[in-house]
């Protein structure tokens, strides 16, 4: 019987030892894996005091918050960084107070921040937003360094609209 109890002392030992090791490893390799290089924390940026540029192609999208990002004409839009340098996350602020972060550990682009925006007002309808367009966002590093804000409109560009107008002209002619 003493030769099973110091059997299983061992066995004991040995389980012990080795659980906490590997553990550690996994998680320092994992966490340096999934951060692309030039990206960077919004914080850190903070503290440096490195300004944030927001892509100006923002403006230009006139884009429907309860549509799809995914319905957009121009997807290598979509594609490009939100803002420059790139950070991994960014906090969205919209004026009645909402908030939504969109996050991408390679770099935060306009299509995560659409779909963050998305999100939130997917299951509305046309007549339930007062503002339901993208009119871009705003950096204001004197309330938050951390955020941007929301910027809406009530149309899209009046573009989409003008050709439909064209075409009754003709018809009145």
């Amino acid at each position: 019987m003493s030769a099973e109890t110091s059997d299983l002392t061992k066995v004991d030992s040995a389980v012990s030892g080795l659980s906490s090791s590997p553990t550690e490893e996994k998680k320092g390799h994992r966490r340096a894996s999934s951060s692309a290089a030039g990206v960077y924390n919004i914080n850190d940026l903070e503290k440096e005091g490195k300004e944030l540029q927001i892509a100006k192609e923002t403006q230009k999208l006139n884009w429907k918050m309860n549509t799809s990002p995914a319905t957009l004409d121009d997807k290598e839009t979509l594609k490009k960084f939100l803002t420059t340098p790139p950070v991994k996350k960014i906090d969205l602020h919209f004026p009645l107070g909402l908030e939504v972060t969109a996050r991408n550990l390679k770099g935060v682009t306009i299509k995560d921040a659409l779909d963050a925006i998305h999100k939130q007002f997917k299951k509305k309808a046309d007549d339930e937003l007062e503002l339901p367009v993208l009119a871009g966002f705003e950096w204001d590093k004197e309330e938050s360094w951390t955020r941007l804000i929301v910027h809406q409109k009530k149309e899209g560009a009046p573009s989409s609209g003008g050709k439909k107008k064209n075409k009754k002209d003709t018809y009145d002619e």
